[in-house]
């Protein structure tokens, strides 16, 4: 759920949006720069629900955040158990920050499952608020407990907030006619409640998105409120929350503008629907739902009034078919998958290359090989798409950093296919694609110009004079072929796998102008105008981190970290996969040492060394979860150093 709001830098004040904070009594109020809370629970506790309203209102006060939701790939996982454990993390400050954070100050523990689950991750001195009333033996001997963590002894070390939840929200809905059952199912909204009342939220938003949400059914909407409520009054008369926080605005970490809290996936449908708006062409997404790309179906399938067409295909393959055929009748055309999905798209979009249309292959990455873990994040399509077809079949293939820049992500692969005639993979991932940011709404004048224009005539003269249309002539400067909607007298043309004649288009098998017309292919794909890549060195540095995709926050978290211990290190990270920056191979050069930290097991380093003879360090993890920020200095800091 998302919220528009004005600058966070209109709200320097501390002044909240929409209402006037509550107040806190006499109890003490502490100022804090940051604060990384942690929801965990059953699958079906609603844990995701109360996470993302408590960034919706962290949004709306105007903190910059990060958030992290990690949740199983089963739809109901077993009850109480740890792997039906669902959690979301949520990083918030008064100051520019880039990562969901390295460890909660904060667990709400629905249950004792979630309790063990989480507890490792935690610092000592963190405070966690546990559901005492799902504290029961069997409940606890379920997941492993002998004894009761919350008499053992064993949280001593952690400030302990032992809360009946169910009881308490039970007790709250006592007065409208539910059953148990289903008054226990508003548990997650006391929760709520009584986190917005600790870090002083603002609530009128969640009240108002309770109303919304179960317009339907006016008593359970009632009811969930008053569970907030009750979960915030709860808070501000116990005597065991003897403190609540203050987290100011971030009121100079965004420029002015309109901001919204907004998701990787989220951005990603917008800019696919700017783009067409831009090139002034209709967008059709042909696709099979998969995780963690459906997201990206659903949105769009909102948007007929922009002239969005989704048509949900029965499978990969028919979802890229379609896809490619709309290309071919001239709309901005896109298929969305992850990586199993890529691997049976993998024959069309080779005849996408063959046929020279612009296409977007959106990947949004997940844990491999085969189904892998459907609901964890990774980064080890990069090769995959580089390499994963029959022939040569280059083609573009670009990487968002954050949730927010997936909408500029979008705007640049629809530039490159429409410009160049070509497919374009877009790489993304779980962390991006779930995850969620403050994002500063562009202004229309702001958007690239993508207007595309059509062979409406005759391109070629024969030697006898004749006009003829040849959709293999290409432009000297691109080498772009013409783009002919069917239809357009004069412009018939020959489509299909076998390879074409230069020019002419109709097949050939002819060895010279297979090698050219694979060469050509080739040149095109290398020739795309790609910005230089950036390099941040303000000192001198004889170390580079050299990063791709969502690895960006973690990245610069840690190079902050060391530059802040007078550590000197350069950061560059790349956007533009294939080809790469044509300054790559002078940056590289310039540093002693290179380090590649990569949700993989090194195929950016592998590229890089092949390319560039560069002996890049690889630093690689693939157990489904983004790097810490100090999980990866700590390993700079040994590059440096060594």
């Amino acid at each position: 759920m998302t919220s528009q709001v004005s600058s966070p830098a209109e709200q320097a004040d501390g002044t909240v949006v929409g209402e006037q904070r509550k107040p806190v009594g006499a109890k003490d109020v502490r100022r804090l720069d940051r604060v990384i809370i942690r929801f965990a629970g059953d699958s079906g506790d609603g844990m995701q629900l109360t996470g993302d309203r408590f960034t919706s209102e962290t949004a709306s006060f105007g903190n910059d955040l990060s958030t992290l939701p990690n949740f199983p790939a089963e739809i109901r996982a077993p009850a109480g158990t740890l792997p039906g454990v669902s959690s979301f993390q949520l990083h918030f400050a008064d100051h520019d920050i880039l990562t969901p954070g390295d460890a909660p100050n904060v667990l709400v523990a629905m249950n004792p499952a979630a309790l063990k689950a989480n507890i490792d991750d935690l610092p000592r001195g963190a405070e966690i608020i546990v559901n005492t009333d799902e504290f029961t033996k069997r409940a606890m001997q379920k997941v492993g407990y002998d004894t009761s963590p919350l008499e053992d002894g064993s949280l001593d070390g952690y400030h302990l907030h032992p809360v009946p939840l169910t009881t308490l929200t039970v007790e709250a809905l006592k007065e409208f006619d539910l059953t148990r059952k289903e008054a226990e199912r508003s548990k997650n909204m006391f929760a709520l409640g009584l986190l917005s009342w600790m870090y002083h939220r603002p609530t009128e938003g969640t009240e108002k998105f309770l109303r919304t949400k179960f317009a339907k059914k006016p008593d359970i909407a009632a009811a969930n409120i008053a569970a907030y409520r009750a979960g915030w009054n709860f808070g501000e008369t116990t005597e065991d929350f003897a403190v609540s926080y203050e987290v100011a605005p971030a009121a100079t970490a965004f420029p002015p503008g309109v901001y919204r809290n907004i998701s990787g996936n989220l951005a990603l449908a917008y800019g696919l629907i700017a783009a067409s708006r831009q090139a002034d062409l209709p967008l059709f997404l042909g696709s099979y739902p998969i995780t963690p790309a459906s997201d990206i179906l659903h949105e769009l399938s909102r948007h007929k009034n922009f002239g969005v067409r989704t048509f949900q295909a029965e499978d990969e393959i028919a979802g890229i078919g379609a896809a490619l055929g709309a290309a071919f009748g001239g709309s901005l055309a896109v298929t969305t998958t992850s990586g199993p999905g890529v691997a049976l798209k993998s024959e069309t979009i080779g005849l996408a290359v063959s046929l020279e249309l612009p296409l977007l292959v959106v990947d949004i990455q997940r844990g491999g090989p085969s189904t892998g873990l459907p609901t964890k994040t990774e980064q080890a399509d990069l090769l995959q798409a580089m390499y994963g077809r029959n022939g040569e079949a280059p083609l573009p293939v670009i990487a968002p950093r954050t949730p927010a820049d997936c909408f500029d992500a979008a705007l640049e692969a629809a530039r490159i296919a429409l410009a160049y005639r070509t497919p374009v993979f877009l790489l993304s991932d779980g962390y991006l694609a779930n995850g969620s940011e403050p994002w500063r709404i562009p202004e229309p004048g702001e958007l690239p110009d993508l207007a595309v224009q059509f062979t409406q005539s005759p391109n070629h003269t024969l030697d006898d004079g004749t006009a003829v249309f040849w959709p293999y002539k290409r432009d000297p400067h691109t080498l772009a072929r013409p783009w002919a909607v069917p239809g357009t007298p004069g412009l018939e043309h020959r489509i299909g796998g076998i390879e074409k004649q230069d020019g002419t288009g109709n097949i050939s098998y002819d060895p010279a102008n297979h090698d050219l017309m694979v060469r050509t292919r080739q040149a095109k794909i290398d020739g795309i105008d790609v910005p230089d890549i950036e390099v941040d060195d303000p000192d001198g540095a004889k170390t580079l981190v050299l990063g791709w995709g969502s690895t960006y926050g973690p990245i610069t978290a840690a190079v902050r970290r060391i530059r802040k211990e007078d550590g000197a290190i350069a950061q560059a990270h790349l956007r533009h996969l294939n080809p790469f920056p044509h300054n790559l191979g002078t940056v590289l050069k310039r540093y002693d040492t290179v380090v590649i930290p990569e949700m993989n097991l090194g195929q950016l380093a592998t590229l890089v060394r092949a390319k560039y003879l560069v002996d890049a360090q690889s630093y690689n993890q693939v157990n489904g979860m983004p790097f810490k920020a100090e999980q990866l200095a700590t390993v700079l800091k040994e590059a440096i150093d060594a």
